[in-house]
């Protein structure tokens, strides 16, 4: 494949202004990098081809320099002896569609592929790896997680908090696990990493490696975690039903709030998939309230002009408005927020009232019912590929990683790299881009 054979024909030079495109300097020149226009340059490419095994044509020392990460799959070789294998799964954080699924693909792998007869299921998060607490593990075998993938949660339990790494180190070596798989968000995963530390500390021979999930999608450096796909179609299904709502009712407004601590990706994703969303607040994106330019006189425009409006708005959006003060953290060490969905509710009801329209604002909280639910086809999919990569990067005695798709393929990738940091929504890239043009809403409220 050569930059010829990907050349795209084009009816001839382009002169006239596109009114997407705010202006980025002050020569009035676009440099397709706008901060608020989200126009791409003819410049940005992606590579036809992004395996290094296909670019055997070119040169080595330029192919060694790039980096990559490993693809996950069984080897040839293997570290662990299956026979004397032990192995331990935990599922730690909030719910997530596709839980089950993972815990099912990693037993299934264990026992049919490799033939570990010895598979613990620990119960109620990393609580359940701590000898105090008591909670005895769930023997796993095929029989036991056959049909589980039917239903939503986990089978295993799960919990908030923190337990110290040589505790459960000391109860893995206790109980002779040699392989701990953790499903978790980002504290479960940094949780494991401090486990492998304690682990390498000791010189013990116990691999661990993770398997992110967060319906927030906000993993570092992953395409996407499992869960999220089919949590936004359930949200889809929610903000169908206020958007009826609210065109049910004269200046009707229907106000869904949606999870998404510090990113709003599953209120993007939500927006456009469903099409009834007019208005999306993210915490990526500041907003005001008052004055000609904010958010309650668009609201009310798009009342006068249409007569109904649908919003859906991330738990992280506009903290700062509601100036509600240190609320303290929960029990994973997050900063506990306030609700942004009720705050939305009274101040748009006031502005309203005192504009003197009548309306109905409909407030809908499904955060719970959408985390919840039993996984897509595709997330199962995906769940299978997780579940059985973990394993087979357990049974070669990698450690200290976790499983993930990036690029479009499940890859192999330090848990260093991925606990720095939350993935965010780029205020200047394509999927905000898309929610303007899908919503039609302002680039900003100022």
């Amino acid at each position: 494949m050569t930059p010829k054979d990907l050349q795209i024909q084009r009816l001839g030079q382009c002169e006239i202004d596109s009114p997407t495109c705010l202006v980025c300097d002050v020569r009035k020149e676009c440099t397709g990098h706008c901060q608020r226009g989200n126009c791409v340059s003819d410049s940005a490419k992606i590579l036809f081809e992004n395996r290094l095994a296909r670019l055997a044509g070119k040169s080595t020392k330029v192919v060694a320099q790039l980096a990559a990460c490993e693809q996950v799959g069984a080897r040839r070789k293997i570290f662990f002896d299956p026979t004397k294998v032990r192995a331990g799964i935990v599922t730690c954080g909030g719910l997530c569609p596709g839980l089950n699924d993972v815990i099912r693909a990693a037993v299934m792998c264990l026992h049919f592929r490799y033939g570990v007869q010895n598979i613990l299921g620990f119960r109620y998060g990393y609580e359940g790896v701590v000898e105090k607490h008591g909670h005895a593990p769930l023997e796993l075998t095929p029989g036991v997680v056959d049909h589980i993938h039917e239903t939503g949660g986990t089978i295993l339990g799960s919990s908030r908090g923190s337990q110290t790494p040589e505790d459960i180190v000391d109860n893995l070596a206790r109980l002779g696990v040699n392989i701990l798989l953790t499903i978790g968000g980002d504290g479960t995963q940094r949780g494991a990493r401090n486990i492998a530390a304690e682990v390498a500390r000791r010189g013990l021979a116990i691999s661990i490696i993770g398997i992110p999930k967060t319906i927030d999608n906000d993993i570092m450096h992953l395409d996407k975690s499992f869960g999220f796909e089919t949590a936004a179609a359930a949200a889809g299904q929610v903000v169908r039903c206020a958007h009826t709502e609210a065109k049910g009712a004269r200046n009707g407004v229907g106000l869904v709030k949606l999870m998404g601590r510090e990113s709003g990706f599953i209120a993007c994703n939500t927006a456009l998939a469903s099409g009834d969303a007019n208005f999306v607040l993210i915490p990526e994106i500041p907003f005001k309230l008052e004055g000609p330019g904010g958010f309650l006189a668009a609201v009310k425009e798009r009342l006068e002009l249409r007569q109904h409006a649908c919003i859906i708005v991330a738990e992280g959006a506009g903290q700062e408005l509601m100036q509600n003060g240190d609320l303290g953290q929960d029990a994973s060490g997050n900063d506990k927020l306030g609700d942004i969905g009720l705050f939305l509710k009274r101040k748009i009801e006031k502005h309203l009232t005192a504009c003197d329209m009548a309306h109905t604002v409909k407030y809908i909280d499904p955060s719970y019912v959408i985390r919840s639910v039993p996984a897509s086809a595709d997330d199962s999919l995906y769940c299978l590929q997780l579940g059985q990569g973990a394993v087979h990067a357990a049974m070669t005695g990698r450690t200290d990683m976790v499983v993930g798709q990036l690029n479009n393929h499940v890859v192999h990738l330090p848990m260093e790299l991925v606990t720095t940091g939350r993935k965010h929504v780029d205020p200047k890239g394509s999927l905000w881009r898309s929610v303007l043009e899908a919503t039609g809403q302002p680039v900003s409220f100022e």
